[in-house]
């Protein structure tokens, strides 16, 4: 596998805010459309909206599963969101993960911003 885009997109150019990077290791290019569109997607909800958490989006493949895996890491631990499998603790935060098969990029990018803007452990 090799890392095909790595991106990473600051609030807007707030001060104090989080940031949140994306970077996708894509087998295939069966997915190759939908991570542009959803990397492009990221780019602009973080614009507009502050991110508290700092935050790591990936979107990779396995090999005999045809549906796109993402993980979103958080710095620090984030509030479940229905539909996630996580918190894992890994060296970079807290991985919560996701797979998405016959699913509009539209709907992805729903799923995966309620992750993004998870609010922090303990916030609810």
């Amino acid at each position: 596998m090799k890392t095909l885009s790595r991106r990473s997109f600051k609030n807007g150019g707030r001060e104090g805010a989080g940031v949140v990077t994306t970077r996708h290791t894509l087998r295939t290019n069966s997915w190759t459309a939908e991570v542009e569109t959803l990397e492009t997607a990221i780019g602009r909800l973080t614009a507009d909206r502050p991110l508290a958490n700092n935050c790591h989006v990936v979107f990779f493949e396995i090999a005999g599963d045809d549906q796109l895996h993402v993980n979103v890491t958080h710095q620090r631990p984030a509030s479940a969101v229905d539909g996630w499998a996580g918190p894992a603790e890994v060296p970079d935060g807290f991985v919560h993960n996701r797979r998405f098969g016959d699913t509009t990029p539209s709907r992805m990018m729903r799923h995966i911003r309620d992750m993004i803007f998870a609010p922090p452990t303990g916030a609810n």
